[in-house]
């Protein structure tokens, strides 16, 4: 890549130019002086943000038709974003990984927290998947992938492009093999299961791992006990109870092809006796196993993000308070109950509340005996409540 002088880009006198210096990463729409040139700007273009005083804040991407309208890269301003820049920052981050995992399966790369915002990799042995989210990503695609090869010794890397942001960024849906060859479902070890991960046509990356260590604390759970998994995706709390020594595991589904991978992972960790799989609406289907009197000794419900932003808050909690409350019944008495978020906009206290009320109304009494979040390959950007959008919350019924 040729180093060309960046664009010059500047805050405007609303701005909060200390919350950038103390490391918030990205400005608003509002908060740019947005002139003709300024609005001409590719997006994805590099840049150099200044405050109002023309005092340099760094080096940045600017998108003119994104809400956040720029992320900060780097805080050097004379910082060169290349295939060396994008190394050194994949290094720190598997420096990370290495230490807190002996196979390489896990988050790569948690976007602002790991210094390359917008941007997901998830690491699947010699395959890697990346979800360039933000502008920049997508025009630095290849030395990311170079980088990533380089760095890794990944021989697949797939491009996964249809997260539900990048329409914000006003980038395409598409899923691509930049690099190797994509076979068939990937074999996934983690916490004594084995899942499947389809990495080219299942949700997000094909696999879900920020759950891992709630996988593991309702593996510890679940000797002996029949276990129903809503909201079941590849069998991710299921394979895991029986891993753990569940005596039986049901998972619900309303997808078809995710609970055929989920057989399949049952089958290759010898464990398909003991799984099955039932398709259809989890609402629905928790109503008719409250009617068919159906009971389960742990029953775990890790449902979409039924709060995806503050503006679908209130449903979003009357939805969580409504699964708690069919959930609840099914629970045999001294069994557990384990209730899931990842709406970043339903906060720890307000899903809690809900979920509290909603095993009330069920007609149960329960003692929270544990919190989980994402794992620490998931790290939060400390200025970003968005990081932070996981929570699983373990209940044990009282009767």
């Amino acid at each position: 890549m040729t180093h060309t002088p960046l664009p010059v880009i500047r805050l405007n006198p609303k701005a909060q130019a200390r919350a950038i210096r103390h490391g918030f990463p990205w400005v608003f729409a509002d908060e740019l002086v947005t002139d003709r040139r300024t609005r001409a700007l590719t997006p994805g273009t590099l840049a150099v943000l200044e405050d109002t005083e023309r005092a340099p804040l760094g080096v940045v991407t600017i998108n003119p038709n994104s809400k956040i309208i720029v992320r900060i890269l780097d805080r050097d301003p004379g910082a060169v974003v290349d295939t060396d820049w994008l190394t050194a920052k994949l290094r720190h981050a598997l420096a990370l990984r290495e230490r807190l995992y002996p196979a390489p399966f896990y988050r790569l790369i948690h976007a602002e927290a790991d210094g390359l915002p917008g941007v997901i990799i998830d690491r699947f042995g010699d395959l890697a998947v990346i979800q360039p989210n933000a502008a920049w990503a997508e025009v630095l695609i290849e030395p990311l992938a170079d980088a990533l090869v380089a760095v890794t010794g990944v021989t697949t890397v797939v491009k996964n492009g249809t997260s539900r942001v990048r329409g914000l960024e006003g980038l395409p849906d598409e899923t691509l093999v930049l690099r190797g060859d994509v076979t068939g479902p990937v074999a996934v070890p983690m916490n004594g299961a084995t899942y499947m991960a389809d990495v080219l046509g299942g949700q997000k990356t094909g696999l879900f791992y920020d759950q891992r260590p709630n996988h593991a604390f309702a593996a510890g759970l679940a000797g002996g006990a029949r276990v129903l998994d809503m909201f079941a995706h590849v069998g991710g709390f299921g394979l895991a109870a029986l891993a753990g020594g569940a005596s039986h595991a049901l998972a619900v589904d309303s997808s078809a092809p995710a609970l055929d991978l989920a057989t399949q992972g049952a089958e290759a960790m010898g464990a398909g006796a003991r799984f099955a799989t039932r398709q259809g609406d989890a609402f629905t289907v928790l109503e008719a196993l409250g009617t068919e009197g159906a009971q389960f000794d742990l029953v775990v419900c890790d449902p979409p993000a039924f709060a995806p932003g503050k503006k679908a808050l209130d449903a979003g909690l009357r939805a969580y308070e409504r699964v708690a409350r069919l959930a609840a019944p099914l629970v045999s008495p001294g069994g557990y109950l384990v209730l899931c978020s990842c709406s970043h906009a339903a906060e720890l206290a307000a899903f809690r509340t809900a979920c509290t009320r909603g095993i009330g109304r069920g007609g149960r009494a329960a003692q929270l005996i544990h919190t989980g979040f994402a794992g620490a390959d998931h790290p939060q950007h400390p200025q970003l409540a968005e990081t932070g959008y996981l929570k699983a919350l373990f209940f044990r019924m009282m009767d």
